[in-house]
């Protein structure tokens, strides 16, 4: 009679930047120039390269719910689906949907024709950095025009924030911010960000007395 074995012990799924959950909700500013930051940590990115004049692209774009966007800076959003554009030839797809299923549907689409599909999702986390002075945070340390009269609500681009490459892409007018670092730089940028805060939490100077 075969022995009894013991399961060992489940692993637990960490994000990069748990340890830094309580940090980020300290350092959260109210009112009328509030800011706050929290990772939104385990969501699906799956890196898609394919020649987007390809009856394959056709094919992903109907998987996907839109078509592959074309330009720089540009995304597609279609529930539970968005889509980045990293290159000429190359997208992210953002889901909300299991990473698995969404890597299997797109391979499937490709159907053996020249190109690629890869579960990226272990390879960044995300940051959302929120609020009537988030923009005012991001300039400390990014290079580009955030004013929105050059970038606003689905814009995505691939920039630096302090010294750390992300994807950053505003999803709304907030204005709020997702930035996309790797994982292993992570927790500088959390950092980084949480210290850009901190002015927006201190009181304003009291008005000089006249003598």
């Amino acid at each position: 009679m075969a022995e009894p074995t013991m399961a060992g012990p489940v692993a637990l799924r960490t994000s990069p930047l748990s340890h830094l959950q309580e940090r980020m909700r300290a350092a959260a500013v109210t009112g009328a120039q509030g800011v706050t930051l929290a990772e939104l940590p385990f969501l699906t990115m799956v890196n898609v390269r394919v020649d987007p004049a390809s009856e394959a692209a056709d094919r992903i774009g109907q998987v996907l719910g839109a078509s592959l966007p074309g330009g720089c800076g540009d995304t597609a959003t279609s529930a539970p689906h968005t889509v980045m554009w990293l290159g000429p030839d190359e997208w992210l797809v953002l889901s909300r949907a299991d990473a698995g299923a969404v890597a299997t549907e797109l391979r499937e689409a490709l159907d053996g024709d020249p190109g690629s599909v890869v579960d990226v999702s272990a390879n960044r986390t995300t940051l959302e950095l929120s609020g009537p002075s988030a923009r005012e945070v991001l300039e400390k340390g990014c290079p580009l025009d955030l004013h929105p009269r050059a970038f606003g609500p689905g814009r995505a681009v691939s920039t630096t924030v302090g010294p750390v490459p992300v994807l950053l892409w505003q999803t709304d007018d907030a204005p709020t911010y997702r930035l996309l670092p790797r994982s292993s730089f992570a927790d500088y940028l959390a950092r980084w960000l949480i210290d850009a805060m901190s002015e927006y939490g201190h009181p304003p100077f009291p008005a000089e007395q006249g003598v």
